[in-house]
């Protein structure tokens, strides 16, 4: 950091230039509770044109920050006190971490002379979080503080985004100091590369118009580089077909002809086949995670990889890559466009004809699909039809489990940044904050939190945050009664031993009653036949939230399905049926 000097700087305590930095750095809207350490701060902020909500439990306020960074692009800022306040927020902190969201967490600590004596609501924090930030701060002088929250927003939003912590002692917020803005940044251990480097460019280019059954790739890095158009741009030069991977949904239109869908654990048989029977894998912004590779020894084994990544520790960490390419999602697929047009023009292009003719023979011999119960109502039918309903500028937002899987393959995406889930850490109680978070900052965006019976009792507080505050989020809450995906295993590969998995939520508690309870509109469903009236009325509520309680049937599973630990080459397409692929086009 430049020299930003104390000298000559406003007169102001440590908690006014805390929220003055803020007001610099961009912040508009902070999910937070005060407490006895952070509560110096609070005074100011009550004076400030940030707007403050006051969240019911600091997790909430960490995974409104996500929903609110993910949906507009911003940094989002979260705030809670020492102690208990700040390992409150370390699950969002963590979930953001996993899945690269742009977070900068503020915690008030005790103040400096009493830290490391056990002071009453004293945690190490800063250490506690060391695993789970891209960069962490204890500050402890007053005159740091707007460097450090300079430093902690251009982290948390270049590079690889990711959460910051900043920690800051109440002594400090105490003090008295001089606030000055810094007018540029000094960090010299960190230089994300963004652009890529030409060579690896030239490589990658070779390859791809030599393969002859080459797949894109595409992960969450795409998303968070806003490189959408440059996606469809590339994959429409080549002709390639291309998956997402669940952090990925609406980089590219579900619609597109080229699409093969999600792959991995519960993704599209076709797009588990594109990449397992693939020559070459040209990953963008993605990890090889293990949801999507299955056992990695058994990874598509004849695929060589490109694999390009803002974050080169990601490269070669669980595949070895041919072409290692460190950049920025957006500047790697506009160059290798450039690079593939050069070709072109010159007459050179891929041959993919076979190969795209098998999977889109695959695709539409296995394509998504449910049975649907003899009685009951099929939780894939309400999320198929609140797609329909609410449509592709909508805004879905899922908890985690069977209804996420559901959630991701049965509302058709269209476009970027409209699905926000926790991918990494897979965290229950995500969906009503993160959409609180979203709507927040896509106000005129209608956001649905797709939420199941489970996941919705962890954080359904919020409720009362959304009604105080006026964030009319709507909440389809997928009631099958159970832990569902603890459940599906329990039946898959546990004898059908229930332990512990009945919640049973359509007696305890009443869903429509405590919405209600909460200022909120309660509905609920049980009908196949009523489905589309109850979303319609939920859609027509722009005033207050909406819990639509759908009582769906408890057996449903999720479909396609490759066990944990097992190939790709496992996958189940229904409970006892394998698909089997006519390889001749190959």
């Amino acid at each position: 950091m430049s020299e930003q000097g104390t000298a000559g700087g406003e007169r102001v305590t440590g908690a006014q230039s805390l929220i003055k930095s803020l007001e610099s750095a961009g912040a508009e809207n902070i999910f937070g509770i005060p407490g006895g350490a952070i509560l110096p701060a609070y005074d100011p902020l009550y004076d400030s044109r940030v707007r403050h909500i006051l969240v019911r439990h600091e997790q909430g306020a960490g995974h409104a920050a996500q929903g609110y960074a993910v949906a507009t692009g911003k940094v989002g800022v979260c705030m809670a006190t020492s102690g208990p306040g700040a390992t409150n927020l370390v699950t969002p902190i963590a979930d953001a971490y996993m899945d690269s969201v742009p977070m900068v967490a503020v915690t008030g600590q005790v103040s400096a002379s009493m830290i490391g004596t056990d002071a009453f609501q004293e945690a190490d924090i800063r250490g506690i979080t060391m695993p789970i930030t891209k960069h962490n701060f204890l500050v402890t002088d007053p005159d740091d503080i707007p460097r450090v929250v300079a430093e902690a927003f251009y982290i948390a939003s270049t590079g690889r985004p990711g959460p910051v912590l900043v920690d800051v002692a109440k002594s400090a917020l105490q003090a008295q100091t001089s606030y000055a803005w810094p007018t540029e940044l000094n960090l010299p251990g960190y230089r994300p590369v963004t652009r890529p480097h030409s060579k690896q460019i030239r490589e990658a280019t070779r390859l791809i118009l030599e393969a002859r059954r080459p797949v894109l790739y595409v992960g969450g890095g795409v998303i968070r580089a806003r490189a959408n158009k440059e996606l469809r741009t590339l994959a429409e030069l080549t002709g390639i077909p291309v998956v997402t991977t669940l952090m990925a949904r609406g980089a590219f239109p579900d619609s597109h002809p080229q699409h093969l869908g999600m792959p991995g654990m519960h993704g599209t048989v076709a797009a588990v086949a594109g990449l397992q029977k693939s020559d070459l894998i040209i990953s963008l912004g993605a990890r090889f995670d293990d949801r999507v590779t299955g056992n990695l020894d058994s990874f598509a084994p004849g695929a060589k990889v490109i694999h390009a990544d803002i974050d080169p520790a990601e490269i070669g960490k669980n595949r070895i890559a041919d072409v290692p390419i460190v950049g920025d999602a957006r500047e790697v697929i506009a160059d290798l466009v450039v690079a593939l047009q050069a070709e072109q023009d010159k007459g050179t292009t891929g041959d993919y004809e076979g190969w795209v003719k098998f999977l889109a023979g695959v695709k539409m011999q296995y394509p998504l699909g449910y049975d649907a119960p003899a009685e009951g109502l099929a939780p894939q039918y309400v999320i198929e039809r609140l797609g329909a309903i609410a449509g592709p500028e909508a805004i879905y937002v899922s908890g985690v489990g069977q209804h996420q899987m559901w959630a991701t393959h049965f509302v058709q995406y269209e476009n970027p940044n409209t699905w926000i889930n926790s991918g990494g850490l897979g965290t229950m109680g995500f969906a009503v904050p993160a959409a609180m978070g979203a709507k927040v900052g896509m106000p005129d965006t209608t956001v649905w939190a797709i939420d199941g019976d489970g996941c919705f009792q962890m954080t359904n507080q919020e409720l009362a945050t959304c009604t105080i505050e006026g964030i009319p989020i709507k909440v389809a809450i997928i009631n099958n009664e159970s832990l569902g995906m603890v459940r599906q295993w329990q039946t898959l590969f546990y004898e059908g031993r229930y332990s512990n998995t009945d919640l049973q939520s359509k007696r305890v508690p009443d869903f429509v009653k405590l919405a209600e309870a909460y200022g909120a509109v309660g509905l609920s469903c049980d009908h196949p036949s009523d489905v589309d009236a109850t979303i319609n009325k939920a859609m027509e509520i722009n005033d207050v939230p909406v819990v639509v309680d759908f009582r769906v049937e408890r057996d449903a599973m999720v479909w396609p399905m490759v066990a944990a630990g097992t190939s790709n080459d496992e996958i189940k397409y229904a409970r006892d049926l394998a698909p089997e692929f006519e390889e001749d086009d190959l």
